[in-house]
């Protein structure tokens, strides 16, 4: 999820994605009612505001949606005097929002958040937006003089919590005037470099006079003494200017190809390696039948180049990176060969209940069901640029049931089911493959738990047999964190929810964790019925999402010793099928302090 310079055909697009999901805009969501709507109404709206930090409307805001996994434009809305929008006509299917204003920005993300929200036909959002912080500066000669018509870009390597940055880097441009100033606006809370001409100059388009030269970052030098500017929403830093060097750089250069037929041309991606920062990528285009790419003004330094292209029904195919280690010289004769990415297809399947509490409760729409397929981040960090992993986009299930996660790079994954109704929950997660080649039976293998171990894809897998069980019969629980007198919540404190029934020690999916409001409240919900130890604590190892972590395929230790500190405790609950708990009180203890 980089910004990169894409040239198609002769065209040049600019591709910038945001490193904040698009719902870190939306501060408040009035859902429709979760499982309650009639597949027989085809469409809908989204209804909402858009306002500032102090609640004021802001008329003329872009409001973007787009169902998640399509490629297709979406809908727009712009908002009026009083920042009102409404969307029509959109199917019930998942979508994603976002919220755009000139010289505005997102606020800060909460750091325990990792998925994009899912709105869905029905809900009134209000989105807020802040202004945005400022960089700004002046470029100049080593003799003073300005340079006129540089582009400058100010790139994300730290977010508003600190957290650097791998594949989700944050850029913003802007060319010097005449007298040699840019300036740089809207940009969110985080922590910047600021760097002129190269290649990576996105605010233009044909050849420049800097394109062949390296990159000069702030004050004057390369990426590993870049000065690193702290930037807080509508703020503004002044006086970052630059010492243009004018150094010539060095070129890349080879030939793509492909294994098929229909592959009209191949993107080239060259993504920086360097330590201590966020990966940069820029790119240019090869048609299928040119002699040979060529990169200019590229610094001494380790990268990777990959090649990708597009196939029938929004496939994609890629090659290996190759790892390039440029010392003074140009380097030239590359082969880039590209293959089809992976993919893994299954169904969704929902399970009512008998119990007579769950009925005539409503059911999923199927249609609005989403499948991830998560990545091993850790394997991820192996030999490989970061930007590779954000082409499997989830996925959402048709009206059947059936879902096809498409656009897998090698690598380790687990699985995420997201829906809406509240007395469903998530029951199990599994992948059958078939037997194999020249076995005397071509029955399917027995199921693996995916919940439990990652699912391994290979360059061109075509993995069937995933099943995702929704079942009915799930509890919530509603309740307040007593707190003594003195006593203080800390910072990011989590509830947790680990099964009390040891046949259920092992079981994923029946641990759960949520973050204890500023006001001391929990709400949980989609719990499957049983026992449960109920535990507050602060955030896993530091976690950007205790839940994720505690439901890694992997995370067996971090699980169990959760559950030792949990039984220690003995608050224990018992959810019934469909019961809903709305005044549960926990104490704040010593292992919550």
């Amino acid at each position: 999820m980089l910004s990169c310079l894409y040239h198609i055909r002769g065209a040049v697009i600019l591709v910038v994605l945001v490193f904040t999901s698009l719902d870190a805009v939306a501060q408040t969501q009035q859902p429709a009612l979760a499982g309650e709507t009639s597949e027989a109404s085809k469409t809908g709206s989204i209804t909402g505001r858009v306002v500032n930090e102090g609640g004021q409307p802001l008329p003329d805001a872009i409001v973007s949606v787009r169902a998640f996994g399509s490629t297709a434009r979406g809908q727009t809305a712009i908002t009026d005097r009083d920042g009102n929008f409404k969307v029509s006509g959109l199917e019930r299917v998942p979508y994603l929002m976002s919220a755009l204003m000139p010289a505005h920005t997102t606020p800060p993300r909460e750091p325990d958040g990792t998925q994009a929200t899912q709105y869905r036909v029905g809900d009134s959002v209000t989105f807020v937006l802040i202004k945005g912080g400022v960089i700004t500066g002046r470029v100049t000669t080593a003799a003073g003089d300005p340079v006129v018509s540089i582009g400058v870009r100010a790139q994300m390597i730290r977010d508003a919590n600190g957290r650097r940055l791998s594949y989700q880097a944050f850029a913003r441009d802007s060319p010097t005037d005449d007298r040699g100033i840019y300036r740089i606006y809207g940009l969110p809370t985080g922590t910047y470099i600021v760097v002129a001409g190269g290649t990576r100059d996105y605010s233009r388009t044909g050849v420049n006079a800097f394109d062949t030269d390296v990159p000069t970052y702030a004050p004057s030098s390369t990426r590993d003494t870049a000065a690193e500017i702290s930037v807080r929403g509508g703020d503004e830093s002044n006086n970052v200017d630059i010492g243009y060097r004018g150094e010539p750089g060095r070129t890349i250069s080879g030939v793509a190809s492909g294994t098929r037929a229909e592959q009209s041309g191949f993107n080239i991606t060259l993504t920086s390696i360097a330590e201590g920062g966020s990966q940069w990528n820029t790119a240019i285009y090869q048609e299928a039948d040119a002699r040979e790419f060529v990169f200019n003004g590229i610094a001494d330094g380790d990268y990777y180049l990959t090649a990708h292209s597009f196939l029938q029904d929004g496939e994609r195919a890629f090659s290996e990176s190759r790892l390039i280690k440029v010392r003074g010289a140009d380097i030239a004769g590359i082969e880039l060969t590209t293959r089809p990415l992976g993919s893994i297809s299954g169904r969704v399947v929902l399970e009512e209940s008998k119990a007579t509490e769950c009925n005539e409760k409503g059911s999923p729409v199927l249609a609005e069901t989403l499948i991830s397929a998560w990545h091993n981040e850790n394997q991820a960090a192996k030999n490989q640029p970061q930007f590779i992993w954000a082409h499997g986009a989830p996925a959402r299930a048709d009206p059947q049931g059936n879902i096809a996660l498409k656009n897998l790079a090698p690598g380790e994954y687990y699985f995420v089911a997201r829906f809406s109704a509240k007395y469903w929950y998530l029951q199990s997660i599994s992948v059958a493959r078939s037997a194999a080649p020249g076995t005397k039976t071509a029955q399917v293998a027995r199921p693996i738990d995916a919940a439990r171990t990652w699912t391994t894809v290979k360059p061109g897998d075509r993995i069937s047999g995933l099943t995702i069980t929704l079942a009915q019969g799930a509890a919530s629980l509603r309740g307040q964190l007593a707190l003594g007198e003195g006593e203080t919540l800390p910072e990011r404190l989590f509830v947790y929810l680990v099964p009390a029934e040891r046949e259920k020690a092992d079981d994923v999916l029946r641990f759960f964790a949520v973050p204890v409001t500023p006001d001391g409240k929990i709400a949980l919900n989609n719990l499957a019925a049983g026992r449960y130890w109920v535990l507050a604590q602060p955030a896993i190892d530091g976690a950007q999402s205790p839940l994720t972590k505690l439901r890694l395929p992997d995370a067996t230790e971090t699980r169990a010793k959760l559950r030792r500190d949990a039984e220690a405790e003995k608050n224990e609950i018992e959810l019934k099928p469909c019961q809903n708990v709305v005044d549960f009180r926990l104490r704040l203890n010593a292992s919550g302090q």
